[in-house]
C-alpha cells in the first residue's frame, strides 16, 4: 500500500508551465532549499526524508529475522531503500512535469536509514524478550516444595 502511494505521488504527470533542469550535482538542491529560508528548507527536507522512511521499518518486518545482526539489517534495508529510490528517479525521466534530482535520492535513503535506526533495534529486542518469556513459560517447572520423588530399585527376573 505504501509503495502504491509513493508511486502515485512521484510518478504521476504534473501539469506545470515550466520544468527546471535535472539536478545531477549532489547537495545543489539542498543548498537552494536552504537559501529559500528555514521553513521552505524544512518542508523540502521533510518531504524527502519521509517519502520512503516507512520502508526502514517495513522491510525488516517483512524479513522476519529476530536474531539478525543490527549492522547487516541496516545495510540491507538502506541498500534496498536506495535502489528503490534510484528506480523511482529513473522512472521520473519519462514522466511529464517530474524532474530527476540526486538530492531526493540522498534524502530518501537517509530517511530509510533514520527510520530503521530509530525503530527496528528496539522492536527486535522487545520481540526477543517476549519470545524468551513465552519459551520459559512453556518449559515444565520442577515442583521443589514436595521434595524429590523416591525411586524404587529394579529387581532382576529369576531364571
Amino acid at each position: 500500500m505504501h509503495l502504491a502511494l509513493v508511486a502515485w505521488v512521484t510518478l504521476r504527470p504534473l501539469d506545470v508551465p515550466w520544468v527546471s533542469a535535472a539536478n545531477l550535482r549532489p547537495f545543489a538542491s539542498i543548498r537552494a532549499d536552504l537559501a529559500l529560508g528555514p521553513e521552505a528548507a524544512a518542508l523540502a527536507f521533510g518531504k524527502g526524508l519521509l517519502l520512503l522512511a516507512p520502508l526502514g521499518v517495513l522491510l525488516p518486518l517483512a524479513g522476519g529475522r529476530l536474531a539478525a545482526s543490527p549492522l547487516l539489517s541496516l545495510l540491507r534495508t538502506v541498500a534496498a531503500g536506495a535502489l528503490l529510490s534510484l528506480g523511482i528517479e529513473l522512472l521520473q525521466t519519462g514522466v511529464p512535469g517530474q524532474v530527476v534530482d540526486v538530492d531526493s535520492l540522498l534524502l530518501n535513503t537517509l530517511g530509510v536509514a533514520l527510520a530503521h535506526a530509530a525503530v527496528v533495534p528496539a522492536c527486535r529486542s522487545a520481540l526477543r524478550r517476549r519470545v524468551e518469556t513465552r519459551h520459559r513459560a512453556a518449559l515444565p517447572r520442577e515442583d521443589t516444595a514436595q521434595g524429590l520423588t523416591p525411586t524404587i530399585p529394579r529387581v532382576g527376573i529369576a531364571p
